[in-house]
């Protein structure tokens, strides 16, 4: 039995096996970001089959589904679509089909438990006010949430708020946590190209080496957290690639250092991007040679707002009890492209417990740790059906405040 069933709405307890099906056959046909065609088509024709508006096309394979209530009001709720170019290690039934191609992050389970609220919100019309529940592809590393809002998400279909939730194998089934304000850094990529002069290792004087410029670099770049930023201030700059020459005799006369910068504020983001600049140009300068920097920023921050922490903490207490919810959980530096979203509307993002995991190790003789982005990943499907009466629960509860009470503009 499902330990967790106790938490859950009834009705959407008894659907846990149509859920988990939905699920796994997600998980056995992964598809990469903006290419989720057969995902989408899945869940678009779900949300038909219960007589809600279904919206197709935004950022390409996104799907809005509609389901309209009697009041002005609306809100909206969010899963991602996409998985991950990485080849599965799992052996049960439900493994990938398709090689190099997994469900590593769960969106799979975020989109059946999205798909769980919807059916029950549609069967028990009607809803106080309208639900918005958008399916969005390309989280990993294709910025789909941007896409859909400069496709016109939010100008198609209004709302007051926008939420969000994801799994977290390292917090218990059957808990979440969450909290106001940053919860998730901004991603950022840095690419430095040193340029020097080439010439004969044998005769090093005579140019101008880029890889001595670059251990020089590598080396203060360290320095810009430790000494540049407030030590109260989290924040995370690391070099993950340097390519330079092409044989044991040759100075190389240009090298490339890549990396990633993470934070918790734009400031604090524009204060490193201008400490690395600095830093690449001057010491470039110092060895004879020449820098260039191409700073992206991919994903801002994710800011929760505060009114509707408030009011996601409420109604998770009310649903496992104030002790299985984290109301600060410790904010983590990965990044999560439903912060567009947020910057957006307002609105809050929690985590999930997902604990040990699924179907492994039981039903997988390679059996590993069940960990986000890693090659033995599965969802746990006991936690579907609570996933989705967190979503139908809020809702009742964001249509049961007065909207200035949970932070919406006058209206």
């Amino acid at each position: 039995m499902n330990t967790l069933q106790p938490f859950c709405i009834d009705d959407i307890a008894s659907a846990q096996a149509g859920l988990q099906a939905f699920r796994r056959d997600l998980h056995a046909h992964p598809e990469l970001c903006f290419q989720e065609h057969r995902t989408s088509e899945r869940i678009a024709q779900q949300l038909h089959d219960w007589g809600l508006e279904v919206h197709r096309g935004l950022a390409g394979t996104g799907v809005v589904g509609v389901l309209r209530g009697p009041s002005a009001r609306a809100v909206a709720l969010r899963a991602d679509m996409d998985a991950l170019p990485l080849q599965e290690a799992n052996r049960f039934a439900h493994a990938s089909q398709h090689a190099g191609r997994m469900h590593a992050c769960g969106h799979d389970g975020h989109c059946a438990m999205l798909l769980g609220a919807a059916q029950y919100l549609a069967h028990k019309r009607p809803v106080e006010g309208t639900v918005l529940f958008i399916f969005q592809p390309a989280e990993e590393g294709g910025a789909g949430a941007q896409r859909m809002i400069e496709d016109g998400l939010f100008d198609r279909f209004p709302c007051e708020a926008v939420f969000g939730m994801h799994n977290w194998p390292t917090l218990e089934a059957g808990h979440f946590g969450l909290r106001a304000g940053a919860m998730m850094a901004s991603s950022n990529q840095f690419d430095i190209t040193l340029r020097g002069t080439g010439a004969h290792a044998a005769m090093p004087h005579l140019g101008t080496d880029t890889l001595l410029m670059a251990a020089a670099l590598v080396s203060a770049l360290q320095s810009i957290v430790s000494r540049n930023l407030d030590p109260l201030e989290a924040a995370a700059v690391s070099v993950t690639q340097l390519h330079a020459g092409s044989g044991s005799n040759i100075i190389a006369d240009t090298a490339t250092l890549s990396g990633t910068v993470r934070t918790f504020s734009e400031g604090i983001t524009d204060h490193i991007e201008a400490r690395i600049r600095q830093l690449a140009e001057h010491i470039a300068l110092a060895h004879g040679g020449q820098a260039q920097l191409r700073f992206t920023r991919e994903y801002p921050p994710l800011v929760n707002h505060a009114p509707h922490t408030e009011l996601a903490a409420r109604v998770l207490e009310s649903m496992v009890g104030a002790e299985r919810v984290v109301r600060d959980i410790p904010p983590t530096l990965g990044a999560e492209d439903f912060a567009f979203m947020l910057k957006a509307k307002p609105g809050c993002y929690v985590f999930i417990g997902q604990g040990d995991g699924g179907a492994s190790p039981a039903a997988n003789d390679l059996a590993g740790p069940c960990l986000l982005h890693n090659p033995h990943y599965d969802f746990n499907d006991d936690i579907l059906a609570l996933g989705a009466s967190y979503w139908v629960r809020l809702v009742e509860a964001f249509f049961n405040e007065a909207p200035l009470a949970i932070g919406a503009p006058p209206v």
